[in-house]
């Protein structure tokens, strides 16, 4: 929930005023005293490689509706951010993966329902059979070199600094 959505204290209902606290003008309770803290959205991506190719899936669902994006989506409370990563490519591919480890955070909400930051995994696949599921229409195998239009600017600036890393 963002700051200008809070209009009433969820301890004591009082409708709260703009203050400022803890270095900037959050909303707060003039009542009980509570202030908001928003909470950042988090997201686990993975990069699946198989051959020379790297995994997408096309959008099903706005933003970006069509276009592609490695698998990915927030994290729930209290979940393991690797747990996270390996669920949301099973929902959206049908591969069960392994995360093997942390390449990349890229830290930047790009629309009002993003996530804050990006975690990004490399991961392999243990089993499976690649279909689209969950909020994906369409999964793939992709050449670097030959990438469909891609999703999120976070994904397209982590793509560029693996693919550079990768021609070095």
């Amino acid at each position: 929930m963002r700051e200008e959505e809070i209009h009433f204290c969820p301890l004591c209902g009082s409708e709260v005023t703009q203050e400022e606290r803890f270095g900037r003008v959050r909303p707060v309770c003039p009542k009980c005293d509570w202030t908001f803290f928003a909470d950042p959205k988090v997201a686990a991506a993975v990069l699946v490689e198989r051959r020379g190719e790297i995994l997408l899936v096309r959008r099903l669902n706005q933003p970006y509706r069509g276009d592609w994006s490695l698998p990915a989506g927030f994290i729930d409370a209290g979940e393991d951010p690797v747990e996270a990563a390996e669920r949301e490519c099973l929902e959206e591919t049908g591969l069960q993966v392994r995360v093997t480890g942390l390449l990349d955070v890229i830290a930047d909400r790009e629309h009002p329902r993003g996530a804050d930051f990006v975690l990004y995994y490399r991961a392999e696949i243990l089993s499976g059979d690649l279909h689209a599921a969950d909020d994906a229409d369409a999964a793939g195998f992709f050449a670097p070199d030959r990438l469909p239009p891609i999703a999120f600017q976070a994904t397209r600036t982590f793509l560029e600094r693996w693919l550079g890393k990768m021609e070095k």
